[in-house]
């Protein structure tokens, strides 16, 4: 393992951070318990004092068929992962196209689009070098309990890779806006859309420094260059008092603070 410094103002999704030393983990070396896992920081808002931090490295990028299944190691890009169920007509993968960051962050909250989530498709996952069935991890709606840092997944290949679907869920990003964002700020609640509640409450549009809830939608905090780690965390705190107030909804966050 080696040390590698990350500027999370440049590397994150939302362009907020500063230079951090982060842990490398390659094949082999023990993987430390006291730090926290990052991948592609799509979801993240970084505090100018995060936790020690570490990530997986390039041993953990390799994606192999074999005896009917495909295995991929959890640092791999959602990208790569379409474009290579693409190349190979593997169904199943097409919604991650929707979805940036790695398989591992995917894993860890059970990303999804609509009504497809990674643990529909997924078969079990390798945690601490032990290889579980994904029925005996707890996950639900945008949560997983894995229980470790998960360094492989498996999935059964099922050919018939759906090109008319992976340009349906793509379009769904017409209404995405377009500015850095680490995507939806909180999730839905039950029966309900978090956009919808903070719009509701009077939030879209508003601004806090350079940083705004969306115009185009409610639920994304966007930065619009030099926005602050206070700045966001004072929209995500007033949209959660607010709504709490309001509808007496709890607002969860999906957006993952360090």
């Amino acid at each position: 393992m080696f040390t590698k410094t990350i500027d999370f103002s440049k590397y994150s999704s939302i362009k907020i951070g500063q230079a951090t030393k982060v842990l490398i983990i390659e094949e082999g070396d023990t993987i430390p318990t006291d730090r926290y896992l990052i991948g592609g920081a799509n979801n993240l808002l970084v505090s100018p004092t995060p936790p020690p931090l570490m990530m997986l490295g390039k041993d953990f990028t390799t994606m192999e068929q074999r005896g009917g299944m495909l295995t991929i190691g959890t640092a791999m890009p959602t990208g790569r992962i379409v474009s290579y169920a693409k190349k190979y007509d593997i169904a199943g993968f097409e919604f991650c196209a929707k979805l940036p960051g790695t398989l591992g962050g995917m894993l860890a909250m059970n990303a999804g689009v609509k009504e497809y989530e990674i643990f529909n498709i997924l078969h079990s996952v390798e945690i601490a070098g032990k290889w579980l069935l994904k029925d005996e991890i707890e996950h639900g709606y945008r949560f997983a309990k894995l229980g470790g840092i998960a360094t492989r997944a498996r999935f059964k290949i099922i050919n018939g890779f759906d090109q008319e679907l992976l340009d349906t869920l793509i379009n769904l990003r017409s209404n995405q806006p377009k500015e850095a964002s680490a995507g939806s700020a909180f999730k839905n609640p039950d029966g309900d859309y978090a956009g919808r509640l903070i719009e509701a409450v009077g939030l879209k549009g508003i601004r806090e420094g350079d940083m705004q809830w969306s115009e185009v939608h409610a639920n994304f905090l966007v930065n619009h260059g030099e926005g602050s780690f206070e700045d966001a965390k004072h929209l995500i705190d007033l949209a959660k008092v607010k709504v709490l107030e309001e509808f007496g909804i709890e607002l969860k966050e999906e957006i993952q603070i360090l």
